[in-house]
């Protein structure tokens, strides 16, 4: 597991970027998360999330899907109207090419949100 104060320095651009990043690792255990993430989540500890358990921040069926992608690796997305529409991406990453855990993206959408056919 990698330490949440451990992490590489050339992350802290994502602090400057208008999307919420948590990461955790294999166990579920917090390990990332950027500023915008700590705002969003203020109400449920924001900074303080960091070595806990995410998939108990988790409420049923998000719990469940939270956990199968821990033990079967793979993408989950999604759209949630929650002050606002929001994107949400959930995705395994790597490090040394093992499976270390899974990122989420939130992004905020516009009302309307164009779509092009290309």
């Amino acid at each position: 597991m990698v330490s949440p104060m451990s992490l590489p320095s050339e992350l802290q651009w994502l602090d400057g970027v208008a999307v919420s990043v948590v990461a955790c690792d294999t166990a579920g255990v917090c390990t990332y998360m950027n500023e915008r993430a700590c705002q969003l989540f203020a109400k449920d500890g924001g900074r303080a999330l960091l070595g806990r358990s995410l998939v108990d921040c988790h409420p049923e069926p998000a719990r469940s899907r939270l956990l199968d992608m821990l033990r079967t690796p793979h993408a989950n997305s999604y759209t949630v109207e929650k002050a606002g529409k929001k994107l949400i991406h959930q995705a395994p990453f790597l490090r040394d090419g093992v499976f270390a855990g899974v990122v989420e993206i939130g992004i905020d959408l516009p009302d309307p949100l164009p779509h092009f056919v290309r």
